[in-house]
């Protein structure tokens, strides 16, 4: 057979030869292609295009077609689809043609399908059979053929039937199926991650594979998994160390080699994940450090190739733990790049400072003079770079000149997406660090100008909450406002007529809030210009709403103009500006009315919005009731309008229980007879209070600006950022002489001279003495307006970006903590107020004791990284522990108690405690030793859950062989497969001396599943509401006697707390919910010696997870 396979390859080439096959096959495209380049017009091959797709179909349609015409058909037609023509007729015979072809067709057929068809195309299930036979067949190209098109199209429905197959070519002796398989399995991981979880262990064995092509496929894997974990991969630093010295050594073969340089796309590979896995990391940077030296000195600036590795060594260095010799280095590549008269390095070295000046501001002092000519360079890019790296190192001393260039630059910039991203900048800048009123109204009139109807929602909406919430100073907040208004309406007496939308809306809601404040402006001239613009054209209807509303706000005491206004605007077509309009009638006729619906000057916080509209639960019950389908969002809509039912890949078609005949399965109707409607229902405030990224950060800041305008800072040591010194990149001799070598200037003239002048003002602000202020470093600016903080806010935001800086940490860990005293509690009982202060004034003398340790990030937060990895398994420490459990959660299900941590003064342990809304994790913290332990404090931390409350995790005094217990309530919103979790425990054996033990633990999904008690009708009605499902075959359980249905479902039940519903027959239904949120139904059936499972969530990820959770379940039964 080997004999057979090697003559099939050495035969390949002969089909494509140009005097053979090549030939033959495009002879009608090339007559095509000829056909068009003759034309003169569009019009023209219209005309041509036409016809032949009319002859294609009737070629395709003759029952005389023989596959080599087919073949040559399909060619044709994957240039009309080029071209932008439809030739959908031949999609079904490209199909075909991939089916019962030679290996030449067939190979045609995959090339069509894969550009015709896209992952949801109906037509792919057709495909499905052909390719879980090529995968079979003994054919290397076919297989070859297989993998790719199972890469490309196959969508997330189809890979439970082809995983095993493709699993299976893992260990295929051929190196070109191997890495298809691996690429293939890199696409299953990009789309359904849990589906491929059970195989992490082959991964392993492809990085480790003899043929450089197979480990360069498997790096791809392992980028996406280290960037979503990079703690868990940290033993493979060694591995790809090695592999990283054999590249840059020349020991791969010439194969491998691009321009002379050997493997550079797996060099950049692998030094993302370096830098990955580096990241604040000393002993694992401590691995890198020579690998990474050598690859700077191998790779010479000669080829486009060298400098993207380059690139990426730099960004490498200046991310892993520092070393002062690499930094040097970096800093003379980067100084060449920007130096260099090229356009493309000019343009790579100002990207890499801008990414290097997060982490040494003052690199960007040594090129000030070259950055300053890049603001000049006729070549629109590295212009646009150099805004990019000014926006870096903006802060309160040349935020407005830096500004200024911003605008100056978008006031000539006809890109949609520059201007786009480059106004919502200039916007932030002037939040954080405008210097007066004048300056800030004036620029935001600018962004608001410049960036017209394309502006993205959020400028203009956080510029109006900033004016609405205000600060802490309400006379600082009427003087803004005042401001405001004052310059508005001169903008409206003049022409508005061009003025985009976006500022109409802007200003119509500022002068009906706020323009009652300025005293000597008559009500009835603002009412006439709004007025105004009510009768342009130019106006939109969204804006016309705006102004409607404007009016009604100030329309007290002129009830005449009015009526008025409401009688013109009656007649309207807009049945929205018809309402409004007797809205305003109703209004300006009843004061009393108006003064409650629109109270003047009442503050902002006062405001309440029920944005889950719950005083319509009461109609939409009785509209349920009444056959009334339940609201579906409009992602699930279109999804059913498209894909009427989901893709079925098993081999008998999925039904419901018999006993569920009774529920209409036709018309979808869903009569609420489950009480989990409000977990179903979005809300809006829960899904603003997520996107951080786009609402203002005002938390945490100084107050610069008083009564008189802004106020001097008084320059402290606080103030003035920590500087390692391990990040210092050049010796200050050497500094001296390469600016000396880089700009000698002994007699400047005029215009250099401006230039100094313009560096001075751009660069101002960062030497070592003077505040640093960072866009993307975490120190608190002198922001400019300070929020005004709300009761019920969560202040879990931080004001800072970077995770290198150690006043980032510390914010953070005040949001933590504090989120995790003023949540809401799920405890029917509070926190006394003798524990909260005792938390309070902990953290404050805490803080004062610790200021001078280097691992302290904060004031009550301690980040130390844990010596050794946790054990999957962790032994169990006596039960006995239990009897310590609080009275009121003693009764509570809870998991086997097992040990955390150790030192010789303190030693931790853990168990689950299970509630219907929460899990509690509850903390025993014992005293080895038979002296006091004083001060003992526990934080705990976990970016994927929510600390809805916690007791016991501040101890003022824990005597010699006791235990205390401190317990979290845990939430989970988005499921996860597995979560991990760090703590520390700081205590004091000896005044002034404090311990800190870290500790670390795993939670997986199935502590926080719940099971859901339902009927089997109130199953079979929730079943037809919720579309995001998962279908897979898993393991029946055969060995335990007796029905293996009931047996699986059962060990499913015990292992992952579901409720079984009903077994009847071969077929059995099972529900659960995550805590007190998302449902999750499985149906499953015997089928053969497998048991075939279908999972359905109103959660897109849920099912994913409790389907890897019950393969798990299976296999360890």
């Amino acid at each position: 057979m080997s004999d057979v396979v090697e003559k099939t390859l050495s035969a390949l080439p002969g089909l494509f030869d140009t005097q053979t096959g090549s030939a033959k096959i495009t002879s009608g495209l090339k007559q095509l292609i000829r056909s068009i380049t003759e034309l003169t017009s569009k019009h023209e091959e219209e005309k041509l295009m036409k016809q032949e797709l009319s002859a294609m179909k009737e070629q395709v349609s003759s029952p005389n077609t023989s596959m080599k015409q087919m073949r040559e058909v399909m060619v044709r037609a994957m240039y009309c689809e080029m071209l932008g023509y439809d030739a959908s007729f031949t999609y079904i015979h490209a199909i075909k043609l991939a089916q019962q072809g030679s290996v030449l067709e067939k190979r045609v057929g995959y090339l069509a399908v894969s550009l015709f068809l896209s992952e949801g195309h109906e037509l792919l299930l057709l495909l499905v059979n052909t390719v879980l036979k090529d995968l079979q067949s003994t054919n290397l190209i076919e297989v070859c053929m297989a993998l790719t098109v199972v890469a490309q199209v196959f969508p997330k429905d189809m890979i439970p039937a082809v995983l095993p197959l493709v699993e299976d070519k893992l260990s295929h002796p051929k190196e070109i199926i191997r890495r298809k398989a691996v690429l293939a399995l890199y696409k299953f991981y990009l789309i359904a991650p849990n589906q491929v979880q059970h195989i992490h262990a082959k991964f392993r064995k492809a990085l480790c594979d003899k043929d450089p092509g197979v480990m360069t496929s498997s790096l791809h894997i392992y980028l996406q998994l280290i960037r979503e974990s990079p703690d868990g991969y940290k033993d493979l630093t060694g591995s790809f160390v090695a592999i990283m010295k054999q590249v840059v050594g020349g020991k791969l073969p010439m194969d491998f080699y691009y321009h002379n340089v050997p493997a550079p796309w797996l060099q950049i590979q692998l030094l993302r994940i370096l830098s990955l896995l580096g990241r604040e990391d000393q002993s694992t940077s401590e691995l890198m450090y020579e690998v990474l030296d050598e690859s700077l000195r191998r790779a010479e600036m000669n080829h486009n190739i060298t400098y993207a590795i380059l690139y990426e060594c730099v960004k490498a260095i200046y991310t892993i733990h520092p070393k002062a010799e690499l930094l040097e280095k970096a800093a003379r590549c980067i100084g060449n790049f920007v130096l260099s008269p090229k356009i493309n390095l000019k343009y790579l070295g100002l990207k890499a400072l801008t990414y290097v000046v997060q982490h040494d501001a003052k690199l960007a002092l040594q090129h000030q003079m070259t950055i300053i000519e890049c603001l000049d360079h006729s070549d629109f890019t590295i212009k646009r770079e150099t805004l990019e790296l000014l926006f870096r190192i903006t802060n309160a001393q040349n935020v407005t000149v830096i500004v200024e260039k911003m605008l100056d630059f978008l006031r000539g910039c006809n890109d949609e997406h520059t201007i786009i991203h480059l106004v919502g900048k200039v916007a932030e800048l002037a939040e954080k660090f405008a210097p007066d009123n004048s300056w800030f109204i004036q620029t935001m009139n600018d962004v608001f100008s410049i960036g017209g109807d394309s502006l993205q929602q959020d400028v203009p909406n956080n510029f109006l909450r900033l004016l609405a919430e205000g600060s802490e100073c309400k006379e600082e907040d009427d003087e803004l406002r005042l401001f405001a208004v004052d310059s508005y309406l001169p903008v409206l007496k003049g022409d508005a007529s061009h003025l985009p939308q976006h500022f109409l809306q802007v200003m119509s809601w500022v002068l009906g809030e706020y323009s009652h404040l300025q005293e000597c402006v008559d009500q009835r001239e603002v009412i006439r210009l709004l007025t105004k613009l009510l009768d342009q054209r130019s106006v939109s209807s969204e804006t016309r709403v705006w102004i409607i509303s404007a009016l009604t706000k100030i329309s007290g005491g002129q009830t005449e103009l009015i009526l008025e206004l409401a009688e013109s605007l009656s007649s309207s077509r807009d049945t929205l500006l018809r309402q409004q309009a007797q809205e305003l009638r109703h209004l300006s006729q009843d004061t009393q009315l108006q003064e409650c619906v629109l109270p003047r000057g009442a503050p902002w916080d006062s405001m309440e919005v029920d944005s889950s509209l719950s005083f319509l639960d009461g109609f939409v019950s009785e509209a349920l009731a009444a056959g009334a389908a339940p609201y579906k969002p409009p992602h699930q809509r279109q999804e059913e309008i498209s894909e009427e039912r989901a893709l079925n890949l098993e081999p008998y078609s999925f039904s419901l229980p018999v006993s569920l005949s009774s529920c209409s399965i036709t018309d979808r109707q869903s009569p609420p007879l489950l009480s989990v409607s409000s977990g179903l229902s979005g809300n809006s405030t829960e899904l603003s209070q997520k996107e951080g990224s786009s609402s203002l950060i005002l938390e945490g800041v100084k107050r610069v600006w008083g009564r008189d305008g802004y106020l001097p800072q008084k320059e402290t040591a606080a103030t003035a950022p920590p500087v390692d010194e391990l990040c210092i990149a050049v010796h200050p001799s050497s500094q001296q002489e390469a600016a000396e070598r880089i700009e000698p200037q002994p007699e400047p003239s005029m215009q250099n001279k401006d230039k100094q002048q313009l560096a001075s003002s751009l660069f101002v602000g960062l030497g070592t003495q003077s505040s640093i202020s960072l866009m993307g470093k975490s120190e608190a600016p002198p922001t400019r307006f300070r929020k005004k903080p709300r009761p019920h806010e969560s202040s879990s935001s931080s004001s800072g970006t970077s995770e290198r800086s150690s006043d980032s940490s510390s914010l953070s860990s005040h949001s933590k903590t504090d989120s995790f005293l003023h949540g809401s509690l799920l405890e029917e009982e509070l926190v006394t107020s003798r524990t909260t202060n005792g938390l309070s004034q902990n953290k404050h003398t805490e803080g004062d004791r610790r200021a001078n340790m280097s691992q302290i990030l904060g004031s009550d937060m301690v980040i130390v990284r844990p010596n050794t990895i946790q054990d999957r398994h962790p032994p169990s420490v006596s039960s006995d522990l239990t009897a310590l459990l609080p009275s009121e959660i003693k009764d509570l299900p809870h998991s086997d108690v097992i040990s955390l941590t150790s030192d010789p003064s303190l030693s931790l342990a853990s168990c689950r405690m299970f509630r219907d809304e929460a899990l509690l994790l509850v903390i025993f913290i014992s005293n080895c030793t038979e002296t006091v332990i004083k001060d003992v404090a526990v934080q705990l931390t976990c970016e994927e859950l929510e600390t809805a409350s916690l007791r016991g995790n501040v101890v003022d005094c824990l005597e010699g062989k006791s235990t205390s217990v401190c317990h979290y309530a845990l939430l989970m919103d988005e499921p996860h497969t597995n979560v991990s979790f760090t703590g520390t425990v700081s205590y004091q054996t000896q005044p002034g001396h404090t311990n800190t033990l870290p500790f670390s633990g795993t939670l997986s999904t199935t502590d926080f599943i719940r099971p859901l008690v339902v009927t089997t009708e109130e199953y079979g009605k929730l079943w037809l509401s919720l579309s995001h499902d998962v279908k897979q075959n898993l393991k029946l359980l055969t060995d335990a006697g007796g029905d293996p249905l009931k047996a699986t479902l059962n060990a499913l039940k015990d292992a992952l707390q579901l409720h079984v519903v009903d077994i009847i027959g071969s077929e059995g239904i099972v529900a659960c919910r995550l805590l007190s949120g998302a449902p999750c139904l499985l149906h499953c059936r015997v089928n053969g010696s497998a048991l075939a499972m279908w999972l359905r969530s109103p959660h897109p990820s849920l099912p994913d997870c409790i389907m890897y959770h019950c393969q798990r379940a299976l296999a360890e039964h």
